[in-house]
């Protein structure tokens, strides 16, 4: 606990995604107070065909409460 997914077009190599992962557990970390071991990341890659299905349409969906941050394109 807690557990972050990332998803994301393909195409970073496994390097990138690793520090990617980090400096998303370290920020994490920092805000909720708790230590990095109790955090866990993947990174996800959707094919650009697939985003819109997959993930636009619950990202940008006004009525999803679990969307904090959402895209502006």
């Amino acid at each position: 606990m807690p557990h972050i997914t990332v998803q994301m077009y393909p195409g970073r190599t496994d390097e990138q995604k690793a520090a990617l992962a980090k400096a998303l557990a370290e920020t994490a970390s920092k805000s909720l107070h708790r230590e990095i071991e109790h955090f866990s990341v993947s990174v996800v890659d959707v094919p650009q065909d697939e985003w819109k299905e997959k993930v636009y349409n619950s990202a940008a969906d006004p009525n999803n409460k679990e969307v904090f941050v959402r895209p502006g394109y």
